[in-house]
């Protein structure tokens, strides 16, 4: 092994990087007899990471001359990755000794793209682009510079090159980048320029703009995918019925397991796979992997399909694993015939010791019943179709190749009894095909052009196009992306399901955690989650991130979408000593200071009103403008401030009551600072008084709970404080109004019909983003005959508000 690792460490690979590849029992040795077909010992940088990622995407089935493209990466004939590309896709389908000019046309060698070249073609691109540029400014660069990759005189240019002159004209075009492409310089610089009041309003009014779908793929490997037909096929003919089927059009699929919610990972998963069908206008199925009858419920069934299209998406066809059944058992049939899958009865102790044991580091060995004669296989399949054979008796495995270095070619289970009832086809199977053997013959059966999926499937793509030839079927082409987490939280299906059953959340669906329907339910707006996504791209490695920066993006879509309340969560009573009992005034406030398609409402002012306990202290203090004896305050949206002259206290000694003065009839100096109010009149509905409000914070202690540094794992790292419910909230009278106008829709009288009423999303002002919780009880009578004693109104904290992230709710 240190002779390898040495051998790559010539390649420019870093001492760990060398060292990983050296154990790779797939990769090392397919890059040392690249390396040594170059004929050469030391290589250049670029000519060295063109080796090793060559090693990577060939096989001798796809890829049979290998070694001459490694030999024209060595001589310099090939030096760069799109070269490669061309190379491998060329040798795929020809032999580069029998017409070497033809592989040199195909691969651009001795192709010389002048800068003049470079720079012209750039700028015809620009310049069409240039109406949208200019409007959108840097937000649009990732689309031109998509154009510019794909433009053909561009095709063999130096890709640096190509890129600095882009960046170039592209910062000749648009000017440095400036507030308009930087919300969070935006706002700096607003602060500078104006007082605090105008510039939130600025910040406020330039909405928001999220990432464009078309931007996940307009950078990166995804950007150059295969087109459709062009994945070579085992037999000629099935391109042709390929091409005949589609039309020449892309379909994708995204083919959850029916056992559970899906969850913050899955919606990049939906994206990439709907949205790259339709940025390349195709079409993508919704199918249910349904093969395992023990795990699958309905329930299931019918959330997935709902999240999908709460996310804006709408499946081409609905399609089920188990609408093959019948086709897979006869391609089973069929393996199993021509040699390539035998009928085992081991365990499974003794399967993973035929794999090399625990680690896969032993010697692996063949399985006694092998070799056994195909009719006995057959009818041995037979029996446990028939249901003779009890769970785990026996297995249809696949006969693949022990010596590959790859575990996913070490004859899989193609199929297993299971006496379960299946939630479609009922009590008709007994036995069930695994995934492996299931995904990619519906990929087949569906003529999938593209099956994207992420990463961990990786040495599956081996497996997948095995199985796929060994039956003489449609191969479609698998591509790998990396899977998406976030901090804070977990998405193990086992490990969510025993915090349920822990007792530590209400269900799958507790806005605590991370699942699409969780976060559904706590209020956040599918377009902010499609935001969060797209903005990362689209990249092989698996990402961690911040939950702070999806929180981010929730915080931007409510800014936009979301009126503003004046709420309290904790109400101490004012009276207006100077202003008689019947005082009444009405103030109009707006619902958004920048939207005036929000509208606005009146609401009451009496002698009588609420503020909130965190909003008074009985002993001032320096750098608090909030009300304090003999301190003034003002009110939101009311003309006069009010002035603090004393308490009134309970018999436990607590303050029942502040005494106030409405300066409406002195001359005071303005207010340092403005605190929100709700009038207590009850003949005018307020305050509107909220029987819940549940107040959301990390559940974890730790942004990864499943460190090995946490003591006693995950359910020792439960926060004590991750939910706190408070009773006696009030909000002022458009908290209700905003509810009839909503039910007053067929939008809403629908929603509220079918309990979701996580659509009805408020700003809390000075406290956060809250919506109903489907725990509310709004009957659409109560509602439309203006009986607010008759509901329940129970709402979550969504997020806090960003300037006030550490002020307690």
């Amino acid at each position: 092994m240190d002779g390898l690792i040495t051998k790559f460490e010539a390649l420019g690979l870093t001492a760990d990087k060398a060292k990983e590849a050296a154990g790779n029992k797939k990769l090392a040795p397919t890059l040392d007899g690249l390396i040594t077909a170059t004929g050469q010992s030391s290589f250049s940088k670029n000519t060295g990471m063109l080796l090793y990622k060559l090693a990577a995407k060939v096989t001798k089935e796809k890829t049979p001359h290998g070694d001459y493209i490694a030999q024209a990466i060595g001589s310099g004939r090939l030096g760069s990755d799109e070269q490669v590309s061309a190379a491998t896709k060329f040798c795929s389908k020809n032999d580069p000794t029998a017409d070497e000019k033809a592989f040199d046309a195909a691969c651009g060698v001795g192709v010389v793209v002048s800068d003049a070249e470079i720079s012209a073609a750039i700028a015809g691109v620009l310049d069409s682009f240039k109406d949208t540029l200019l409007a959108e400014r840097y937000r649009a660069l990732g689309r031109a510079l998509g154009k510019v990759k794909s433009t053909a005189a561009l095709q063999w240019a130096d890709s640096g090159k190509v890129k600095s002159e882009f960046d170039a004209q592209a910062l000749a075009l648009l000017g440095p980048k400036d507030e308009r492409d930087d919300p969070a310089a935006a706002k700096k610089a607003a602060k500078k320029a104006a007082p605090k009041a105008a510039s939130a309003k600025s910040a406020e009014s330039r909405g928001w703009e999220p990432a464009t779908l078309e931007s996940m793929f307009a950078e990166g490997e995804i950007s150059r995918l295969h087109k459709v037909g062009e994945n070579p096929q085992i037999k000629p003919e099935l391109t042709a019925e390929h091409l005949r089927a589609t039309g020449g059009q892309v379909i994708t699929r995204f083919p959850p397991e029916p056992n559970g919610f899906l969850h913050i990972g899955h919606a990049k998963a939906i994206n990439v796979n709907f949205g790259y069908a339709k940025t390349h206008g195709g079409v993508c199925n919704l199918r249910y992997d349904d093969t395992n009858p023990e795990a699958e419920e309905q329930v299931y069934v019918d959330s997935i399909l709902e999240i999908i299209r709460w996310l804006g998406f709408e499946p081409h066809q609905v399609l089920y694993s188990s609408d093959y059944f019948q086709q897979l058992y006869d391609l089973a049939v069929q393996l199993t015939e021509r040699g390539l899958a035998y009928v085992c009865h081991c365990t499974g102790e003794q399967i993973n010791e035929q794999r090399g044991g625990k680690d896969k580091g032993g010697a692996r060995f063949a399985c006694e019943h092998r070799d056994r004669p195909i009719a006995e296989s057959l009818a041995e399949f037979q029996k446990m179709k028939d249901g003779r054979y009890g769970a785990n008796e026996a297995t249809l495995r696949m006969k693949q190749d022990l010596e590959d270095g790859n575990p996913q070619m070490w004859d899989l289970i193609a199929y297993r009894v299971k006496f379960a009832h299946h939630h479609r086809t009922g009590d008709a199977w007994c036995i069930y095909p695994t995934y492996d053997f299931t995904h990619c013959l519906c990929d087949s059966f569906e003529n999938i052009t593209h099956s994207l999926c992420t990463r961990e499937f990786f040495q599956s793509r081996q497996s997948y196009y095995w199985l796929c030839d060994a039956v003489e079927v449609y191969k479609p082409v698998q591509w790998e992306y990396g899977r998406l987490n976030v901090t804070n939280t977990m998405l193990s299906k086992r490990k969510l399901l025993a915090l349920r059953n822990a007792g530590v959340v209400r269900d799958l669906d507790d806005p605590r955690l991370y699942t699409l329907p969780a976060l559904r339910r706590r209020g956040v707006p599918p377009q902010a989650i499609n935001a969060f996504v797209r903005e990362l791209g689209i990249t092989p490695a698996d990402a961690v991130i911040e939950v702070g920066r999806l929180e981010n993006h929730i915080r931007d879509a409510l800014n936009v979408c979301a009126p503003r309340i004046m709420a309290l969560v904790r109400p101490v009573r004012v009276v207006l000593e100077n202003l008689p009992e019947n005082y009444f005034e009405e103030h109009e406030l707006v619902y958004h200071p920048s939207d005036t398609a929000f509208g606005s409402r009146r609401v009451p002012f009496t002698r009588t009103l609420f503020i909130d306990s965190s909003d008074f202290r009985e002993s001032d203090s320096p750098g608090y403008f909030r009300l304090a004896p003999n301190k003034t305050v003002g009110l939101n949206g009311v003309p006069y401030p009010i002035t603090c002259t004393g308490v009134r206290r309970a018999a436990d000694g607590s303050v029942s009551e502040v005494l106030c003065r409405y300066e409406n009839e002195a001359s005071v100096p303005k207010p340092k600072a403005y605190i929100q109010w709700v009038a207590d009149s009850p003949q005018h509905g307020s305050p509107v008084r909220i029987d819940e409000l549940r107040v959301y914070n990390p559940l974890f202690k730790h942004a990864n709970p499943d460190e090995k540094s946490v003591t006693g794992g995950f359910m020792n790292d439960v926060s004590e404080t991750s939910l706190e419910i408070i009773h006696g909230a009030v909000a002022d009278i458009g908290l209700w109004d905003s509810i009839k106008r909503y039910a007053a829709t067929d939008a809403g009288k629908k929603e509220l019909n079918e309990q979701n009423v996580e659509t009805l999303r408020f700003q809390f002002m000075r406290i956060g983003y809250f919506a109903l919780d489907k725990d509310s009880s709004m009957p659409l009578s109560a509602i439309e005959s203006d009986q607010i004693a008759s509901t329940k109104l129970v709402m979550n904290r969504i997020v806090t508000l960003k300037e006030d992230a550490k002020k307690d709710a």
